[in-house]
């Protein structure tokens, strides 16, 4: 493995790879079939694109010379039996059926280099490259605005909800101060992001609040926030369930476990907000409730029933919501290859109940002989 770490360590100093491609998966159950790295130039200097190739998908990360450095002997030892590399001034073959012990064979370059600009890697709200305040005081980018190979994941979920955001701020007022509340905000990235999007780059006026129940999460967003001068984001100490406010004109709830979900948009239908924004989490409350004759064989599997326990949760909030007069979507916020906890309800104020939505909730609440908060505690 020397041998390999030494070869990819020395064409990472030497800036003149052109292409890296690993295959021959290693265990036939491994998810990724191909890795293909070119080199790119970005406003930090050169950097390294991976895609991870899946059987219905294609995923892409971007990594330094260190992390790339540190990536291919892993992929090499770990995934993949075959590595092929192309540089300006040889190509490599690596074969390690026996990691420990690899042939690696030098031949003459059989491609030529081309330009490095980096025109079809998707471009992020917040770019990689490009020092961002918020990301690395949390450690998600390093000061010469480098996103971390660790936090890479992290990174791109950020990204992807600003993506949603910035899709649905149209529907919000703009003739004042934004009210926005994020329910269980946890470490509060993407609160972070929210205010980051909205008010330095786009200039608008916003209240953020972020709220959650452990008083030692609460203290270091707030200290976090005040050192970066975010004036318009504050964090609170407070329960969901609980929580008393005037309006907000958006609410977010991401992973907002069981019925906590619930309370954050009954709260937002309370307060009429124009969007909302919930990736609801352990959906538990309906798995005892559940009673159905003719469905009995595949609610008595644990697996199958927890699965579908979900599926009917969400449903029923999503009717719910139309009965309550939003446009509901349900769309992908992470990918699976993250977490199974992936739907995201997004929702926007019509002003216009849906009675159909209103008969449907009856109907498959009595079918599923089922009780869920939402429908219970709506007032």
């Amino acid at each position: 493995m020397n041998s390999i770490i030494e070869l990819i360590e020395k064409i990472v100093e030497s800036e003149n790879l052109i292409r890296l491609v690993l295959g021959n998966k290693r265990k036939k159950s491994s998810l990724c079939r191909k890795v293909t790295v070119r080199p790119f130039n970005s406003s930090g200097g050169l950097m390294y694109q991976a895609e991870y190739v899946y059987e219905k998908k294609v995923m892409h990360e971007n990594l330094t010379g260190a992390e790339l450095c540190e990536l291919i002997p892993d992929l090499i030892h770990n995934e993949f039996r075959q590595a092929n590399i192309f540089t300006a001034e040889a190509d490599y073959q690596i074969l390690a059926a026996k990691p420990d012990k690899p042939r690696i064979s030098e031949l003459p370059p059989s491609m030529k280099a081309q330009s490095n600009t980096h025109d079809n890697v998707k471009k992020y709200i917040i770019p990689d490259g490009k020092p961002c305040d918020f990301l690395i005081r949390l450690g998600v980018m390093n000061d010469a605005g480098q996103v971390l190979h660790k936090h890479y994941r992290k990174f791109r979920q950020i990204n992807r909800f600003l993506e949603i955001a910035g899709d649905v701020i149209d529907y919000l007022p703009k003739d004042r101060t934004l009210k926005i509340i994020d329910f269980g905000c946890g470490k509060a990235y993407l609160t972070f992001a929210l205010y980051y999007y909205l008010n330095k780059e786009l200039g608008m006026d916003v209240d953020i609040v972020g709220l959650d129940l452990k008083a030692d999460v609460i203290q270091f967003c707030s200290e976090t926030a005040s050192s970066l001068g975010y004036d318009g984001l504050r964090f609170e100490i407070g329960d969901i369930a609980e929580y008393k406010d005037t309006h907000a004109d958006m609410v977010v709830t991401l992973h907002a476990c069981d019925t906590a979900t619930d309370f954050a948009l009954i709260n937002a239908k309370n307060w009429n907000a124009s969007v909302i924004l919930s990736v609801p989490c352990c959906q538990h409350e309906l798995f005892s409730q559940m009673k159905n004759e003719l469905h009995s064989p595949m609610l008595r599997q644990g697996i199958l029933r927890e699965r579908f326990c979900a599926i009917l949760t969400d449903t029923v909030r999503q009717l719910k919501l139309e009965e309550w007069g939003y446009d509901v979507s349900m769309i992908e916020f992470t990918s699976l290859e993250h977490t199974a906890k992936n739907i995201m309800i997004r929702a926007v104020n019509t002003g216009k109940p849906k009675l159909s939505s209103k008969e449907q909730l009856v109907k498959i609440t009595d079918y599923w002989n089922v009780r869920p908060t939402i429908v219970v505690c709506d007032r």
